[in-house]
């Protein structure tokens, strides 16, 4: 699971991800409304957590944005005042969940869990593409009704891939959604994880469904 924290309070968000990453989950940080929009705009989160009282773009209106862009990440909102009004608010603009601080950390936990296991029983969260299913809620990757094994990396870009099946995505793109944008490996990662993926899930078929766009990217898609 991979999530984004965004607080202006420098040592609580530091506090926030090392706790996070701690619980083995994926963790990348900002401490402004902007640089919150361009993360979640360019970057494939399952949780979001949104500080309400930050600078250049308020918790507000980063949620009013990406939810009228169509973007459904889950938010967590944090607000230091306990208000009804303020509350409302949030989650009449496309909060999922409030926390008001001071708060718990392993209340925070407890409040990632339930509204991912809330909301995945509202969603499939199962994509295809010719015979290849993708299964997020079980982890599973089947071709021709065979399941197919991978790594975490390469699951997370496949994931990355099907969910924008059609649309060629640059190295970049890929980089920036399955790693953490603190990452700073070697430049041919991509290319390196793309052909792993190639060798487990096209070959022996006649479809092959990951392509190369020539000093582009890949694209995931049926031809």
């Amino acid at each position: 699971m991979r999530i984004l924290v965004v607080e202006d309070e420098k040592n609580l968000n530091n506090l926030i991800v090392k706790r996070l990453k701690a619980e083995k989950y994926s963790v990348d940080s900002c401490f402004d409304g902007e640089d919150a929009v361009y993360y979640i705009e360019n970057t494939d989160y399952d949780v979001v957590i949104l500080d309400i009282m930050i600078p250049k773009i308020n918790g507000f209106d980063v949620i009013r944005r990406i939810r009228d862009k169509g973007i459904e990440t889950y938010i967590i909102a944090l607000t230091a005042m306990d208000s009804t009004e303020e509350i409302v608010t949030g989650l009449n603009l496309g909060a999922d969940d409030y926390m008001v601080k001071p708060f718990s950390f392993s209340e925070l936990i407890a409040r990632i869990y339930a509204v991912t296991r809330r909301n995945t029983k509202n969603k499939t969260n199962v994509y295809k593409v010719a015979d290849l299913e993708v299964d997020c809620n079980s982890k599973t990757v089947k071709r021709a009704g065979k399941e197919i094994e991978l790594s975490s990396r390469e699951y997370g870009i496949l994931v990355f891939l099907i969910k924008n099946k059609g649309m060629i995505l640059s190295r970049e793109q890929i980089e920036q959604n399955v790693w953490n944008y603190e990452y700073e490996g070697a430049s041919n990662m991509v290319d390196v994880y793309i052909r792993y993926l190639r060798k487990k899930m096209d070959t022996g078929y006649e479809k092959k469904l990951i392509h190369t766009k020539r000093n582009i990217g890949y694209v995931l898609k049926e031809e």
